[in-house]
């Protein structure tokens, strides 16, 4: 994924959908980066809610997402072979060493991991490392969606009070 790939989903109208599931998934993406767009370390990690909900710990928790989905219940990976957590809560956790750049190359290396997991697998493809039992590749596509675009919301109206501090 690059800046460059633009949002997907207005130019698969009509796309079959596989096409339309990863144009939604791309573009949420491509959001979930836009979080920290132009924001210093400072913004990016200002708390402005009582949890440590902040723009960088978005993109955190979203590489963990990734991982989650992709690298561990589809490609069967531990957590720990993932290099993620056991409990989610710890997703959002920053530590000193993320930074905006590393939390963006963090994301995009994640992306193209879960991109590369997924590419050779159907829709109808078990992902069979899931705690809840086996799910379709299409369930997944479509759960991401949803908490992407969650997490997005929550993000952009972080970046709004933010940026009206300025």
């Amino acid at each position: 994924m690059t800046d460059d790939d633009g949002y997907l989903s207005e130019r698969t109208l009509i796309g079959d959908e596989r096409a339309q599931l990863e144009a939604f998934v791309h573009d949420n993406r491509l959001e979930v980066l836009a979080l920290l767009d132009g924001l210093t370390e400072e913004q990016a990690r200002r708390h402005l809610v009582p949890s440590s909900t902040t723009p960088a710990s978005i993109v955190k928790h979203c590489v963990f997402v990734e991982k989650v989905w992709f690298h561990v219940s589809i490609a069967g990976m531990t957590r720990e072979e993932a290099g993620i957590p056991h409990d989610a809560d710890e997703s959002w956790i920053l530590d000193d060493a993320d930074t905006v750049e590393s939390l963006i190359a963090d994301y995009r290396q994640a992306v193209a991991e879960a991109s590369q997991i997924a590419a050779g697998l159907a829709l109808d493809d078990l992902a069979l490392h899931n705690r809840r039992g086996p799910l379709t590749l299409r369930w997944i596509y479509a759960h991401l969606i949803e908490e992407l675009a969650r997490h997005c919301g929550h993000g952009d109206i972080l970046r709004e009070q933010i940026l009206a501090d300025l």
